[in-house]
């Protein structure tokens, strides 16, 4: 445990769910039981759902718990959801020691709180308290929970007989990306309020490599509590082509900013992500001309000790980034409304993580990557993105 100094000072204990609003519930379910082996452990009994308006299950995987919500009624938190946004996480909730410390600390800080505490009871009898605050990313909110170890949220029934699934060894959350038009009032809220610290950064444009005004890019900045390792990953789109930034269509199809995507560390992602393949999951494709650059990179980073099958991290698309004998292997589903075939499905996505050492974000897999794919479309007479006339790019 690291000392007060290094700490949010929240007495954070680590990431205790996240929220996902989903139009159909049924539809979700069968996705991540069939998709992913993540299997619904408790459903919101009938007399909270018609309380709220919602639906909701909760879902879990190793030690990460999500819930997914649907809506019931007209006007309920969930429908609001929906007609501002597609599909997306509108909650992330953090565990803490002492729900009123962390209050009393956040009230200091000038947070916007949402709710006022909330005592009620778990399943077993046993309290359950949380509350809300507001957050520069729009409508996704922050809660706080205080609660006992394996307990379920208020409300919530085991579904039975319980289904022992997770044949992918999906283990916690490694980091959960935020995208956002400009990061500045994120990152301080961030060190302001949550009370985290800097943990990497990197800023990254294709035109510092080919000298020209095209190509895309990002700036992103990792914040992170030092005491129970949460980082929170956020980017914002640069110039030039400010507005053909992944980051930019993210923010556009998202209808403002919010959760790009969560990443699931797992120690096995070759088999994780064959197995994925085989039951439909897509990835995103990553051209051959990363691969044939993969080597000298590793080369060039000191990475000597990589015993990975080239030919079957080409095969799967798995990305690698690494230095001095440290490195990480990641890769990237497609876009929810892809792997949900509805658009509705919004331009959230997964991400699979699998740490030897590297504690990094795959800094230089945006490099390699964006130029992979740059070289790659320039192969095949790719078009690159028009100019906004509006923009002087």
């Amino acid at each position: 445990m690291q000392d007060k100094a290094k700490s949010s000072g929240l007495g954070i204990i680590g990431w205790d769910l996240f929220e996902y609003v989903v139009e159909d519930l049924d539809k979700a379910r069968r996705f991540y039981e069939e998709k992913m082996d993540v299997h619904g452990r408790a459903r919101l009994d009938e007399k909270r759902a018609d309380r709220f308006g919602e639906d909701a299950l909760l879902l879990s995987a190793g030690s990460t718990d999500f819930v997914c919500v649907s809506p019931k009624m007209a006007g309920c938190r969930a429908d609001r959801w929906l007609k501002r946004h597609p599909e997306g996480v509108a909650v992330l909730a953090l565990r803490v020691r002492d729900l009123d410390a962390a209050r009393r600390t956040l009230e200091e800080r000038a947070a916007t709180f949402t709710t006022p505490v909330i005592n009620d009871v778990d399943a077993d009898g046993g309290p359950y308290r949380h509350f809300e605050i507001a957050s520069p990313l729009g409508d996704v909110r922050f809660r706080f929970t205080e609660h006992a170890t394996a307990s379920r949220p208020p409300g919530f029934a085991p579904i039975e007989p319980p289904v022992q699934g997770n044949r992918y060894h999906l283990q916690v959350i490694d980091h959960v990306t935020s995208n956002l038009l400009t990061l500045k009032p994120y990152v301080d809220w961030l060190r302001d309020v949550m009370g985290f610290e800097e943990y990497w950064r990197i800023k990254f444009h294709t035109s510092d490599v080919k000298g020209r005004d095209d190509g895309s890019g990002l700036f992103s900045a990792v914040m992170w509590d030092p005491e129970s390792k949460v980082k929170l990953a956020n980017n914002e789109p640069l110039s030039p082509n400010y507005e053909a930034s992944q980051i930019y269509t993210f923010v556009e199809d998202n209808r403002g900013p919010g959760v790009q995507h969560i990443a699931f560390h797992l120690p096995d992602i070759v088999g994780a992500v064959d197995g994925m393949r085989r039951t439909g999951i897509r990835f995103l494709d990553t051209p051959g001309a990363y691969y044939d650059m993969l080597p000298g990179r590793l080369k060039e980073n000191k990475v000597t000790n990589f015993d990975e099958d080239m030919d079957v991290l080409r095969k799967l698309g798995i990305l690698v980034d690494g230095a001095d004998d440290r490195y990480l292997l990641q890769i990237f589903s497609v876009e929810g409304r892809l792997l949900q075939d509805s658009e509705q499905g919004g331009p959230f996505f997964y991400e699979l993580i699998q740490r030897k050492g590297a504690r990094g974000f795959g800094g230089g897999n945006f490099r390699a990557l964006f130029e992979a794919i740059e070289r790659d479309q320039e192969t095949r007479g790719v078009a690159a993105a028009k100019p906004n006339p509006w923009s002087g790019n």
